[in-house]
């Protein structure tokens, strides 16, 4: 098997004194993982480009066996040089990154979550400022990208609209109902508050360039990340554990 694909950067180790093994993200494949033989010596053939968040183009090569990828050659397309120099920015993005890798992307989802990190990692390169909640958009949009939407426009037993309206989040249900109707439901309840559910409405579809926008600014930012969590703790499995993200 042998290919060629635009890719980003995730992780990059050292396996032995010249070679690497490097975390990718393919918009194809998903997660792989691959070694670089020679990767922290040959400027020939990778030029650099096996840098942390960078996007590349690399050509990938089998083992005779196919028991392992190599990296054959790669050139960089886009690199994301302040993120890596601010520690904030950095951190946020290994955030990010951890909780994707956590989560796991199929070949099914793998196009939309490249996307959606490419265009993170690029809004934490050349912001003004980050976006305090950005970790918490990010794993919201990358669950509802791969299937865990949720539905926050109508109530979910009387079907009134909810839109500027406080509600109640059905945890198991992943929906959301007006305070009323919730009252009646056995499911496990989180409030939220109008700015919240039009938030997370909003991050169904704008793209993190727009993260940023008077449509994802809650004004109750630990309604809005309990909500995110919970909702993704029930249904994807996935927690935050001595200081990583765990998927049960």
């Amino acid at each position: 098997m042998e290919f060629s694909e635009r890719m980003l950067v995730l992780q990059v180790g050292k396996f032995r004194e010249a070679d690497l093994w490097v975390r990718l993200l393919s918009p194809s494949r998903g997660l792989i993982g691959a070694f670089a033989f020679g990767g922290s010596r040959s400027r020939r053939r990778f030029a650099g480009c096996l840098d942390t968040f960078n996007h590349i183009s690399v050509h990938v090569k089998a083992s005779p066996g196919k028991q392992y990828l190599a990296l054959q050659e790669g050139v960089l397309i886009e690199g994301v040089s302040r993120l890596r120099r601010d520690e904030r920015r950095f951190g946020t993005a290994v955030n990010c990154v951890r909780f994707l890798q956590s989560f796991g992307i199929v070949p099914e989802g793998a196009e939309k979550a490249h996307f959606l990190m490419r265009e993170t990692l690029r809004v934490l390169d050349g912001c003004g400022e980050v976006p305090r909640l950005l970790p918490v958009f990010f794993r919201a949009r990358l669950a509802f990208d791969q299937g865990y939407a949720l539905e926050l426009a109508h109530c979910a037993r009387c079907g009134n609209a909810l839109s500027g309206k406080p509600a109640r989040l059905l945890i198991r249900a992943g929906r959301a109902a007006c305070p009323a109707c919730a009252r009646a439901s056995s499911d496990y309840r989180l409030p939220l508050g109008p700015d919240t559910v039009s938030t997370l409405q909003a991050l169904h579809v704008l793209p993190p360039g727009d993260w940023d926008g008077p449509a994802v600014r809650p004004a109750a930012a630990g309604e809005f990340a309990e909500a995110v969590d919970a909702f993704i703790r029930y249904h994807v499995g996935i927690t935050w554990e001595d200081g990583r993200f765990v998927r049960h």
